[in-house]
């Protein structure tokens, strides 16, 4: 890479105003794989605070366009104070075929992985499958991150890049399999492979050898070999919503742009949460505690009528 020139404040002009198809951020990191991904501006590129500062300041006045994401890079352009928009490049290394299927498998593995992540929600401890298969999907140190700009300023990063950092933040929010895109899956492979994993039949368990079972008959077919258990319901809110509507996908007769989904997610949560009122409403609500009877009154004494006296 070329070396920059250096940049002379003096000579600058005036900054261009923003374009009209700019990406205005109103605040990155709203959530946990949102604010790693902002984290990676002070712990893993230790930007400069004043150009990060700036860089957030074009980020928010919508300076940052043309953002495109792509297996192992990002790129945006950056308007600025000169005639043509700085070209922005951050770099982050796509995943092995095999450590993508280690990954996955790992994922695989637990339920509530699978129930988040079809729910368009980010696991928590998502990391921690990606370390089982030796690789991590944030970036971690230095080497992770390569970034470049077509600016004379020496900083690195850059505001310019500090700013595409921050709108790129703020889109890691709202579609976090951007983060996957980023690293080599895209959304519909990381699916569509958590779904055939999570749909392999389990293997049978291998007969023990020299081992025959009873014969049972038609009338002790149904009758429990010992008392049955006291159940026990609940009706506790699901982790993740809408969980069940994407796992089914997209029939091909839909036609709306947004999905089946995006679509019922919201009628069958509100359905869901009337049904768990009505079932908790005996419980949510104390019973009345029990009243004394009021004292019944004394019995009203009668005074002797007044007889007519004979004279």
């Amino acid at each position: 890479m070329r070396p920059r020139e250096r940049f002379d404040w003096r000579t600058a002009g005036p900054k261009k105003p923003p374009p009209e198809h700019g990406i205005r951020i109103d605040k990155a990191g709203t959530t946990w794989w949102g604010q790693r991904w902002i984290g990676a501006l002070q712990q893993v590129l230790q930007g400069d605070a004043g150009r990060l500062a700036r860089g957030k300041t074009y980020a928010r006045a919508g300076r940052t366009h043309d953002l495109v994401v792509e297996p192992g890079a990002v790129t945006a352009q950056v308007t600025g104070s000169r005639p043509t928009p700085y070209q922005v490049r951050i770099e982050l290394g796509e995943l092995s075929e095999a450590a993508w299927q280690r990954a996955i498998a790992a994922m695989a593995a637990k339920a509530q992985f699978s129930a988040e992540l079809l729910a368009g929600q980010m696991p928590s401890e998502i990391d921690q499958a990606f370390h089982e298969a030796g690789v991590s999907l944030f970036p971690r140190e230095r080497a992770d991150l390569k970034t470049s700009c077509s600016c004379p300023d020496w900083g690195d990063p850059c505001k310019h890049v500090a700013a595409a950092h921050y709108v790129l933040g703020e889109a890691f929010d709202r579609d976090p399999f951007l983060i996957f895109e980023l690293r080599g899956k895209t959304k519909s492979q990381v699916l569509a492979a958590l779904r055939a994993a999570r749909g392999t039949p389990e293997a049978k368990a291998p007969e023990a050898p020299g081992v025959k079972l009873g014969k049972v008959s038609a009338a002790d077919y149904d009758r429990p070999r010992q008392a049955l258990p006291a159940l026990g319901f609940t009706f506790d809110e699901p982790s993740a919503h809408g969980a069940a509507l994407r796992q089914l996908g997209t029939p091909p007769a839909w036609k709306d742009e947004a999905s089946p989904a995006d679509v019922l997610s919201p009628l069958v949560r509100a359905a869901a949460d009337a049904a768990r009122r009505i079932a908790m409403a005996d419980a949510e609500q104390p019973a009345p505690e029990p009243t004394a009877p009021a004292p019944e009154a004394p019995p009203r004494k009668r005074s002797p009528k007044k007889g007519k006296q004979r004279r």
